[in-house]
């Protein structure tokens, strides 16, 4: 204890007790002042919380006022269009009432119109009973002329009659000229078959007996190869003299068919089916047609009247021999003479 006196003694002044004081001074106000600022803080936020409140009930409230303007925009759309439909309800019953007044008025004018005529009518109908006795008169002048008319249709019936008997003759008569005309076509025709048949023994005596040589019904038929090599049109000189004779057997018919039978000898071109490759000719009708004119220009030459010849090109169409062999190909490739009416 006197040590520690005798140390307080010594430092001078204590300090300990007044620094205690004012740190619990300090204190004090700190936990005020934090007390303070926690009840600042808590009304702060009350007053935070009313105002987002608040601006929540704002919120909605604008969002209710927005629906209300759509409505309110969706209604004025639907009212301007009931506007419009009024107003084109309105133009149309303007327009039926301006018709109904113009037809109306149209009608009030054809009312007018109707009774002039009216009054018209009744002015021509008088007149009209005035013309009734006249035209009595006229209509029994008319009967009589309508009896008198048929007195004359009766007597053109009559003439008639004796025309249709007339044409009846005559129909018969040109039947039996018909008769006749058929039974003399008929009797040319057996002559000129008659002929044939002299003529087609004349060119087989002449020609011989030749296996490329043949009568088909009504045709003397010649091989295109006794005439003509392959693809060609020009007479071959062995088929000149084959030529020569058939011209000497027409020359003599020609005396002999009297000169009332319209006869000709025609010429027919015959080709076999196969196309042709490597000539001057574009087809085989053009061949045949071209093989027909040479041989009918070799026989006027030869002394052949060019009025009693036809040159006819029939191609690969009027084949004697449907196969497709070598033989029917060499047997449809043919000159043909047939002695024919003109």
């Amino acid at each position: 204890m006197a040590l520690a006196r005798m140390h307080r003694d010594d430092s001078g002044m204590n300090y300990w007790p007044g620094f205690v004081d004012a740190l619990s001074t300090l204190i004090l106000s700190i936990i005020f002042l934090l007390s303070v600022f926690v009840i600042v803080q808590f009304y702060l936020q009350q007053e935070v919380q009313g105002k987002n409140t608040a601006l929540q009930q704002l919120t909605g409230q604008i969002a209710e006022l927005g629906d209300l303007l759509s409505m309110e925009k969706a209604g004025k759309t639907s009212l301007e269009k009931q506007l419009g439909a009024v107003q084109a309800s309105l133009a149309t019953a303007q327009s039926e009432r301006d018709k109904y007044k113009s037809s109306y008025e149209a009608a009030a004018a054809n009312a007018a119109t109707a009774q002039g005529k009216v009054n018209d009518l009744s002015g021509q109908l008088a007149g009209q009973k005035e013309i009734s006795g006249q035209a009595l008169t006229q209509v029994e002048t008319l009967n009589q002329q309508i009896a008198a008319l048929r007195q004359q249709l009766a007597a053109l019936n009559a003439a008639l009659d004796v025309s249709t008997k007339k044409e009846t003759a005559s129909q018969q008569r040109i039947s039996d000229l018909g008769q006749r005309l058929n039974v003399a076509l008929a009797q040319h025709v057996q002559e000129l078959s008659s002929y044939r048949s002299d003529f087609f023994g004349k060119l087989r005596q002449i020609l011989g007996n030749r296996p490329d040589m043949r009568i088909v019904g009504d045709r003397f038929v010649l091989q295109s190869e006794v005439f003509f090599d392959t693809g060609r049109a020009d007479l071959k000189p062995e088929g000149r003299v084959e030529l020569d004779a058939v011209a000497n057997a027409i020359v003599g018919l020609e005396g002999q068919i009297p000169a009332g039978i319209p006869w000709v000898l025609r010429v027919d071109g015959h080709t076999d089916v196969r196309p042709i490759v490597f000539s001057q000719f574009r087809s085989n009708w053009d061949l045949s047609a071209a093989r027909a004119i040479s041989v009918v220009q070799y026989l006027i030459v030869m002394g052949v009247k060019p009025s009693r010849l036809v040159a006819a090109g029939f191609g690969e169409f009027q084949p004697i021999d449907p196969g497709a062999t070598e033989d029917a190909y060499r047997r449809n490739r043919r000159i043909e003479f047939k002695l024919t009416e003109r």
